[in-house]
């Protein structure tokens, strides 16, 4: 399997030679083994803490962007993208990463109290504690402001009624960033506030819901679990601003982007090249992958100059995940029958990488939300349609 690195022409010298170094430490052979033992999981199981992540945190690089004192290395939010850009790149799961460095960690690093970071942080970038995204509900679609999870006034705190559906890694967290309504306003939008809800605590019922993919998605039920002023993340009845403000963090595409990279880089040998048909197509979707990849630091560059565009991240989330079907076609293509093995059979190719890939794909679509809701945040903010 070859990998296409596209050169790095918006980085420092300084981010070029951290690249290096944490793609030398992701393609050592430890770390190769691990990912190894993880992709051949049965489907009745899923991995939980990763010894990676915590060998990622010794280094202060599964957070590299959180300051020192929270187990980051005071670096950038171009060393962040570098750093899940190369453990896509590298096989390595990324989605309690996502869960626990990119929104709750940094819902916590933005706007969460001192104690919260201090209680929270240090053991997520450590790579010892996943913490988990409490937002959907049954029946409320992309919607949030439809919610309808309750955290009622109780002296001086609250009881939070309601369940929460399509949950990862719930059962591995002991922590979740929750978005409960705690007032009625003249818009649905208004009256949501975010708390951090201990999911050891009694009144927290979890039920596993199956997919097709080996990741296991969660329902979350609360029965008046009890919730202080020490668990609001940010001010009660905000939030909506803090969502969507946060939310342009998670939708660079860099994490999907590279993913999909990986799909096709996989597949490419020196006898389909001498394919024209699928060399052509090859070339297409690669110049495709390159557009995308432009798209996605272009928002990882404006992030870090201090402006959080949501119609910039819509655009790059839209047309990077749009990638993914046509990418999984040509693999099958390229791949033929024998790409249909799964990881855990010992002829698969490639650990049954398109397997898996053909699977995982629809959902990227879905994921940090839907191309649909992003073609609705493009139309009215970018292009004023609506």
């Amino acid at each position: 399997m070859r990998h296409t690195y596209i050169p790095d022409t918006t980085l420092t010298e300084g981010q070029r030679a951290f690249r290096a170094d944490v793609r030398a430490f992701l393609r050592s052979d430890k770390v190769r083994r691990s990912v190894e033992t993880i992709r051949r999981c049965p489907p009745d199981r899923e991995a939980g803490p990763l010894e990676v992540y915590q060998w990622l945190g010794e280094r202060g690089w599964l957070a590299p962007n959180w300051p020192e004192r929270y187990g980051g290395a005071g670096r950038g939010v171009a060393e962040a993208a570098i750093v899940t850009e190369e453990m896509c790149l590298a096989g390595v799961p990324d989605d309690a990463h996502v869960l626990s460095v990119d929104i709750v960690g940094m819902f916590l690093l933005h706007v969460g109290t001192e104690d919260q970071r201090r209680r929270i942080l240090p053991s997520i970038a450590s790579g010892e504690r996943i913490a988990t995204v409490l937002f959907t509900e049954p029946g409320c679609g992309s919607d949030l402001s439809r919610l309808t999870t309750r955290a009622e006034p109780d002296g001086d705190g609250w009881r939070l009624h309601g369940t929460k559906i399509y949950n990862q890694k719930t059962q591995f967290s002991d922590v979740g960033l929750c978005a409960a309504r705690t007032s009625e306003g003249p818009v649905p939008y208004h009256g949501i506030t975010l708390f951090l809800v201990p999911l050891d605590s009694p009144g927290v019922t979890v039920r596993t819901i199956e997919n097709m993919t080996n990741d296991r998605f969660h329902e979350v039920a609360f029965d008046g679990i009890r919730l202080t002023e020490s668990d609001v993340v940010g001010s009660v009845d905000d939030g909506w601003r803090l969502l969507n403000e946060m939310l342009v963090l998670e939708r660079t595409g860099i994490d999907f982007h590279a993913k999909i990279r990986r799909w096709l880089d996989s597949v490419v040998t020196e006898d389909l090249l001498s394919d024209p048909v699928l060399a052509a197509r090859h070339a297409e979707l690669d110049a495709h992958l390159r557009a995308a990849h432009a798209l996605a630091w272009r928002v990882i560059t404006e992030i870090g100059n201090g402006r959080q565009d949501p119609a910039t991240a819509a655009m790059a989330k839209w047309y990077v995940t749009e990638q993914a079907r046509d990418v999984i076609r040509f693999c099958l293509d390229a791949t033929g029958l024998p790409g249909l093995l799964s990881s855990w059979d010992p002829d698969a190719p490639d650990l049954g990488l398109v397997e898996a890939a053909c699977r995982y794909a629809p959902t990227y679509r879905l994921g940090s939300g839907t191309s649909e809701v992003m073609l609705y945040i493009i139309a009215t903010s970018a292009l004023e349609l609506l």
